[in-house]
């Protein structure tokens, strides 16, 4: 039986403050032409910088593609921020999984977990995106560019760490569809 195609919705944003070009889009386009295994259709998009738009924006690319995955970039100006609030909603996506299974790849890219999407519009745009998808959906802060991973690096680690994700979420959901059956 053929796989059904899966759509992936990948975000970065655009400029803000002295960020002129934002790493995280230039990563995202990065991605794009290197493209996610065969079954699955990725769909990229660049998020201006204010809050109304995300909240009219994130929600219609939930409707117009109903993804298995969202992935939103940002770009991480900051080394690390307040621990948040306990309001809060977890992706269903096992990260320390992902995080592991893309640092075993050698890639010269190094990857850590954050708890955190770093207050402001990051956090804003991933929150109203795990609302809407009930858990599918994921943050991925990118450091500017040349701070010190070129925009290839920072694609290829970004298309590392989708894969892996992706094949998360799969393994996950086939655990909650046999629950079902029995």
């Amino acid at each position: 039986m053929e796989k059904p195609r899966r759509a992936v919705v990948v975000t970065g944003f655009g400029p803000f403050g002295e960020h002129a070009v934002n790493a995280s889009w230039i990563a995202v386009q990065e991605l794009e032409k290197l493209g996610l295994r065969d079954d699955v259709d990725l769909h990229v998009y660049e998020v201006p910088v204010e809050y109304q738009t995300v909240q009219r924006l994130i929600p219609a690319l939930w409707k117009k593609h109903s993804p298995q995955l969202v992935v939103h970039v940002g770009v991480s100006g900051s080394q690390c921020c307040v621990e948040g609030g306990p309001e809060c909603i977890d992706s269903i996506i096992d990260m320390d999984t992902v995080c592991k299974r893309v640092s075993a790849l050698g890639l010269d890219v190094t990857v850590t977990i954050s708890k955190d999407a770093g207050r402001y519009l990051c956090d804003f745009t991933y929150y109203t995106s795990l609302y809407q998808s009930r858990g599918r959906s994921a943050f991925v802060h990118v450091p500017p560019l040349g701070k010190p991973y070129t925009a290839e690096q920072l694609g290829r680690a970004l298309q590392a760490i989708i894969e892996e994700m992706l094949d998360v979420l799969e393994h996950s959901e086939d655990k909650i569809n046999c629950q079902h059956e029995h």
